[in-house]
């Protein structure tokens, strides 16, 4: 079981109740996703979904919080909407997209820590996410095997089809991101969404992504493509299903803040979701 300590910690002030929620959520597991109630609205219908915390499609509901995310909103091609709320709203996200297509809902997170403790959990945390040169440069650097920190922080999207939900996502500037390219409501997909993952601006080559595939009764299998030369990888696909893909970058922490922290890790970690209409 997890100790205090290696659970989030954010770096701004969080109410007492909101982190006992963090402490549950950080048990079950890493990944944070947007989780829309339904991935097809009809035009003029809100997009309602909750931002979560967890594993395998099962996670703790974060409210809405403005000091927990650097950005929040939904794009429909060169139109952004910043995602309005009230203080702990749940839902986090329940607002209407400004148009028929398809909405990319985006939440960058802000900053949170880390603390290892035992030098074990993070050597299968990084094995998990095919980093395992991380585990040798630790050693290169002379770092200590407990009580270091690690800084992370999200960047998720989720493709949302409004109205006959035509439209397509597109690249929106986050440090690591994953964009699909081609619609997954309106495209046919006989071999797979092709998808392409990028840290600042740039293709990931060979990176790991780690794809959740839930089924309408619910069952969720878990497998893993990897990117080519040019960043991309065809995700394998089926009807009726559900999907959370995730892709990690580690890092030196690169940024003055970032280093003021004295995190000697840094995790960003991109997230995106969507579904395959059933036939």
């Amino acid at each position: 079981m997890n100790t205090l300590v290696d659970i989030l910690t954010p770096l701004r002030f969080t109410p007492p109740a909101l982190l006992l929620a963090g402490w549950a959520s950080a048990v079950q597991g890493h990944e944070f996703w947007i989780d829309p109630v339904a991935h097809q609205v009809p035009e003029g219908a809100p997009i309602i979904a909750d931002t979560r915390v967890g594993e395998a499609f099962e996670g703790a509901s974060y409210s809405y919080r403005p000091n927990a995310f650097r950005r929040f909103e939904i794009v429909q091609g060169g139109t952004v909407a910043p995602v309005e709320g009230r203080l702990g709203d749940m839902p986090a996200v329940d607002q209407a997209a400004p148009a028929d297509g398809l909405a990319v809902v985006v939440h960058v997170t802000s900053d949170n820590e880390l603390v290892y403790r035992d030098f074990a959990k993070f050597a299968k945390f990084v094995r998990h996410k095919d980093a395992e040169w991380v585990l040798a440069r630790h050693r290169a650097r002379g770092l200590p095997d407990a009580d270091f920190t690690e800084l992370y922080s999200r960047y998720a999207k989720a493709l949302v089809a409004v109205g006959t939900g035509a439209g397509k996502d597109q690249e929106l500037g986050l440090l690591t991101e994953i964009t699909a390219l081609a619609n997954p409501y309106t495209d046919d997909l006989p071999d797979g969404l092709p998808v392409r993952v990028s840290y600042a601006g740039a293709p990931r080559a060979g990176a790991q992504v780690e794809v959740f595939e839930k089924t309408s009764s619910g069952d969720v299998e878990v497998f893993s493509v990897t990117t080519d030369a040019e960043g991309r990888a065809i995700v394998p696909v089926a009807p009726g299903h559900r999907y959370m893909l995730d892709a990690v970058v580690l890092r030196k922490p690169e940024t003055p803040v970032a280093a003021a922290t004295g995190a000697v890790w840094e995790s960003l970690w991109a997230n995106l979701t969507f579904e395959l209409p059933g036939r």
